[in-house]
C-alpha cells in the first residue's frame, strides 16, 4: 500500500512502507520531523488511514471517514496555547483516551501535532503514555523543529525524517504567477510548499512588500517614516482574522451544545479564540521578519558577488540597488540582528518596542554607510 505524499520523502518510505500490512508490524511511536510544510500532516493521515483500515470490513469507508476527521479510533491533536501545548491538550484526548480500547478497528492512532511546543507538564504526562502503551495504541508526533523536542520524549520514538521539497518542484506547482516570481516565492519558502502559494498570492504579495520596505527604509535612514508599524498592521490583520474564523466556529458548534452546558462552552472557546489570534499574529510578524531577513540576506549575497545565489529571483534590480555600496560585514551583522528579533518573539517580548528597536539598530548600522 502506498501512502499518499511518501514518494518524496525516501526516508519516511524506507521506515513506514515495512510497517505497512500484511506483514508489517507498526512500532508504538513515532516521531515526523523537518521543515513545515514538507507533507508530514498528509503522511501522517495517510499513514493512520492505513493502520485503522487494515482488517477492516470497507477499508474505503474507513479511509474516507479518516480523510474528514470523522473516525472514532482516530484522535488529532493541536496545541490550544500561542507558543505551546498544555497539559489539558493531551490529558484526556490522550492520556486518558489511550487507556480505552478501540471503537471499531484493531488499533488507535493518535497524531499529535507541535511536539516541540510540549510544556514540562504536557510532556511528563505524554512520557507515561510512550513509556507503557496499550498494545492497540499508535501515537505519531509531528515537529518542525526535533532539537527542541525533550529527549526524553524523542528517545522513545521511532524517527521518520521529511527533507525540505527542492524548490523548482515547488515553482512547478504555483500555477497563474509569473515564472520569476514562482521561483521567488519557492525559494523564499525554504523548502515549505504551503508556505510558498501563500507567498504566491495577494496576501503574500504584501507580506513580501512590507518587509521588504521596512529593510529598505532602514537602508536610506528613513527612520521618520515609522515603516515597522505596518509589519505590525499586517500581524494584528491576521490575529483578527483569525479571531473571526474561531468565533465562527464556535457560534456553529453552539448551536449542538445542551443549554446547561453553554456558558461553560461559551466560556472555553472565547479563551480559544483569543489565543488563536495570539497565535496567528505572532506567526504573522515572524514570517514578515523571516522575509526581512532573506531581504538582507540576499542583499549579501549580491554585495559579496554571489548575486546567483539570491532567493529573491524576481526583484534582482532592487537587490543590486540595495547592495551598491555596501560593506558584506554590516550587512551580515544586520542580518543576524533581524534574526535575534525573530527568535525574541516566542519569548513574548513587547512586538512593538522590539521591531522599534530593530529598526533603530538597523538604521544606525546601515542607515549611514551609503553617501
Amino acid at each position: 500500500m502506498a501512502l499518499a505524499g511518501i514518494d518524496a520523502h525516501p526516508h519516511a518510505r524506507a521506515v513506514l512502507t515495512p510497517a505497512l500490512a500484511p506483514q508489517g508490524s507498526p512500532s508504538h511511536a513515532y516521531l515526523f520531523h523537518g521543515p513545515p510544510g514538507t507533507g508530514k500532516r498528509t503522511v501522517a493521515r495517510a499513514f493512520a488511514a492505513a493502520l485503522l483500515t487494515d482488517g477492516a470490513r470497507d477499508p474505503g469507508a474507513v479511509a474516507e471517514r479518516v480523510a474528514r476527521g470523522t473516525h472514532p479510533d482516530l484522535t488529532w491533536v493541536t496545541p490550544s496555547g500561542a507558543a505551546e501545548m498544555h497539559v489539558g491538550d493531551i490529558e484526556e484526548p490522550v492520556v486518558a483516551a489511550a487507556t480505552r480500547t478501540p471503537f471499531e478497528s484493531a488499533r488507535r492512532v493518535f497524531v499529535i501535532e507541535g511536539a516541540d511546543a510540549m510544556n514540562d507538564q504536557a510532556a511528563n504526562r505524554m512520557l507515561k503514555t510512550l513509556e507503557e502503551p496499550a498494545p492497540f495504541v499508535h501515537l505519531v508526533l509531528l515537529t518542525d523543529r526535533r532539537e527542541d523536542v525533550l529527549p526524553t520524549i524523542a528517545s522513545r520514538c521511532q524517527h521518520v525524517r521529511f527533507d525540505p521539497l527542492p524548490s523548482a518542484r515547488i515553482a512547478a506547482r504555483l500555477e497563474g504567477i509569473e515564472p520569476d516570481r514562482a521561483e521567488a516565492c519557492a525559494r523564499l519558502a525554504l523548502g515549505d510548499a504551503r508556505l510558498a502559494a501563500r507567498l504566491a498570492s495577494e496576501e503574500g504579495r504584501a507580506l513580501r512588500a512590507g518587509a521588504e520596505d521596512f529593510v529598505r527604509s532602514a537602508l536610506r535612514a528613513a527612520s521618520g517614516e515609522r515603516r515597522w508599524s505596518g509589519l505590525l498592521e499586517v500581524a494584528q490583520a491576521a490575529g483578527a482574522a483569525a479571531g473571526e474564523q474561531a468565533g465562527e466556529r464556535l457560534e456553529r458548534e453552539l448551536e449542538m451544545v445542551p443549554s446547561k452546558e453553554r456558558k461553560r462552552y461559551e466560556r472555553e472557546g472565547s479563551e480559544a479564540r483569543r489565543r488563536a489570534e495570539r497565535r496567528a499574529r505572532t506567526q504573522a510578524l515572524e514570517l514578515t521578519l523571516r522575509l526581512a531577513e532573506l531581504w538582507l540576506r540576499d542583499v549579501l549575497c549580491v554585495a559579496e558577488g554571489a548575486g546567483e545565489l539570491v532567493y529573491a529571483v524576481d526583484r534582482k534590480e532592487d537587490l543590486e540597488h540595495d547592495a551598491s555600496g555596501r560593506e558584506a560585514a554590516r550587512l551580515r551583522e544586520g542580518v543576524e540582528l533581524v534574526a535575534d528579533t525573530r527568535l525574541r518573539l516566542a519569548l513574548n517580548v513587547s512586538e512593538e518596542l522590539a521591531l522599534e528597536a530593530l529598526a533603530y539598530r538597523l538604521e544606525r548600522l546601515l542607515g549611514r554607510e551609503v553617501q
